[in-house]
Formats: structure tokens, sequence, C-alpha cells
């Protein structure tokens, strides 16, 4: 009984770095993302001053305007893609790691139950065969919920990324009619 206590400590030391190992993921991930805006945003200012200065050397409004043409449009649409594109990454590679580490600690919690379960009814006294057929009847029934929660997670994270590309594609969609608006604008 001592070493079943033991094992499922061990389970739970295991099942806590797990947690660990997810919560210092998404850490990370923030982090990356956070550096992606703040990159984005000290591009964007640096562009905004750049604009505002030649903005306010000029003379002739129809210059202005100019300056607003559908190229710089199209760099501003290119850059905003890439921004998408470098969080996109980033989502999609911790997403990939979280169901790895979930498929390790599905993988890792069924061998540790299989081996209780074992342990336990090695132990089992004489005359405790149906409690034992019984237990076992659960203990197959479990081992079919691991695999469901498995199906799920991969699901989920599937489901995941089909969001993120329909949100890629959608954002990329609404770019090119503005890069066209802005050509008709500056014509």
């Amino acid at each position: 009984m001592f070493q079943n206590t033991l094992n499922m400590n061990a389970a739970q030391a295991k099942t806590i770095e797990s947690a660990q190992a997810i919560a210092q993921l998404a850490v990370q991930s923030a982090e990356q993302i956070a550096e992606i805006n703040y990159d984005a945003a000290k591009e964007v200012v640096t562009a905004a001053q750049a604009k505002s200065a030649k903005l306010t050397q000029l003379k002739d409004p129809k210059a202005a305007l100019e300056m607003f043409d559908a190229e710089s449009a199209k760099e501003v649409a290119a850059q905003a893609v890439a921004y998408q594109n470098k969080v996109t990454k980033v989502l999609r590679k911790s997403s990939k790691e979280v169901t790895g580490m979930i498929d390790s600690a599905i993988d890792d919690s069924q061998a540790d139950l299989i081996k209780f379960v074992q342990e336990a009814t090695a132990q089992a006294p004489a005359g405790s065969e149906a409690f034992v057929s019984a237990f076992n009847t659960a203990f197959d029934a479990t081992l079919k919920s691991f695999e469901q929660v498995r199906a799920t997670s991969n699901d989920a994270y599937a489901s995941f990324e089909k969001s993120v590309d329909a949100a890629m594609s959608s954002f990329q969609g609404q770019v090119a009619p503005a890069t066209k608006s802005r050509k008709q604008i500056a014509a």
C-alpha cells in the first residue's frame, strides 16, 4: 500500500510539472507577442514621425495627398500582414507544444494508472475475483476517457488554428480593398 501512495505522489508531481511547463510556455508566448507588439509600435511611431516632418514642410495641399498614395497603402498593408504572420507563428508554435505536452501527460497518466491497477489487483485476496473483474471494467472505461480527452484537446487546437487562419484570410481580404480605395482617392 505504501508503494501505491508513493506512485500516486509521483503521478501528482508529474501533473504539477506539466502544469508548470504549460504556464511557462504561456509566459514565453506572451513575451514573444509583447516583443512583436513593441517592435510594431516602434515602427509605426517612427513612420508617423517621418511623415509628420514631411507634412510640416509641404506648402502645396496636393503634395500632401500624394504622400498618401497607393504605394504607401501597400507598404502599410504589407507591414500589417507581416505583423499578423509573426503573431500567428508564435500562436501556432505554442499550440503545437501544448498539444504535445497534453499528449505526453496523458501517456504518462495512462502508464501510471495501468501500473497502479496491476499492482492493486495482484494483491487482491482470494475470493475477490468478481470485485477485480468489476474494477478492471471500470478501469478500461477510464482508459477510454483518456483517449476522449486527447481527441477533444486535439480537436480544440485544430479548431483554434482554423480560426486563426480564417481571421488572417479575413484581414488580408480587407487590406486589398483598402489599398484599392487609396488608389482611387489619389487619382
